[in-house]
């Protein structure tokens, strides 16, 4: 089984991106790890202890473990330290396989975060270098689609989420300042449900998220390729 670490510029962002994902990995035995890089706050309805609730029921939903590193929401720089909190975050979670938001976004903090997980996951190998854990470099950097642009995802694969779909819109609900209180951000939940049959009919299944990656997957046969 795999280390797998999913970083998030808010809580909120990976649930919404790849809840489905997380939630079939933690199913088939994964340490999976949600790490949100900022608390999200401030917003209209929320406040820290509340989006602290509301992240910790979203994992608890998803059946993963959560840790906020806590960088000021809205001020995330690509600076050497924060490069350096994540590094040590990959080291003693001995991270295998590391999720990030993708790359074009118009959301500065998005924009940052993936920024710095990219710069951190070569940090996270270096010996002779002062930082939490043992030295590790993540196989695979996979990047979700998490984004602020209204433009439609071009991914490398999708992977399947069938029978995850439910589990991922009540994670998303658990954020209820986010995505119940405001009357406007309600018709994100049907936004996703239908973007999960979307990619889903793409691949021959009834659900699925979109990824992309920067390196060439092996495959040692097509058994498992949906058609």
């Amino acid at each position: 089984m795999a280390n797998i670490l999913v970083v998030g510029p808010h809580p909120d962002d990976q649930e919404l991106g790849m809840g489905g994902a997380i939630a079939r990995l933690a199913d088939q035995g994964h340490n999976v790890l949600l790490l949100d890089v900022t608390n999200g706050e401030p917003t209209p309805h929320g406040d820290p202890e509340t989006r602290a609730k509301e992240a910790a029921q979203a994992a608890e939903i998803l059946g993963v473990q959560r840790r906020l590193l806590d960088l000021p929401n809205r001020f995330v720089e690509h600076t050497i330290e924060s490069r350096h909190l994540i590094a040590g975050v990959m080291r003693e979670h001995q991270t295998d396989i590391v999720f990030t938001p993708y790359f074009e976004d118009s959301h500065p903090d998005h924009r940052a975060v993936t920024r710095i997980v990219e710069d951190a996951r070569f940090d996270s190998k270096l010996s002779k270098i002062d930082l939490p854990g043992d030295p590790v470099y993540p196989r695979w950097l996979f990047y979700y689609y998490a984004t602020h642009l209204r433009w439609v995802a071009n991914p490398s694969f999708c992977l399947d989420i069938s029978g995850c779909v439910e589990r991922k819109i009540e994670s998303i609900r658990a954020y209820h300042t986010q995505f119940v209180l405001p009357e406007k951000n309600r018709f994100i939940v049907e936004w996703v449900e239908a973007s999960a049959t979307y990619f889903g009919s793409r691949i021959g299944s009834s659900a699925a998220e979109p990824f992309f990656t920067k390196e060439p997957i092996g495959l040692t046969g097509f058994d498992s390729v949906l058609m």
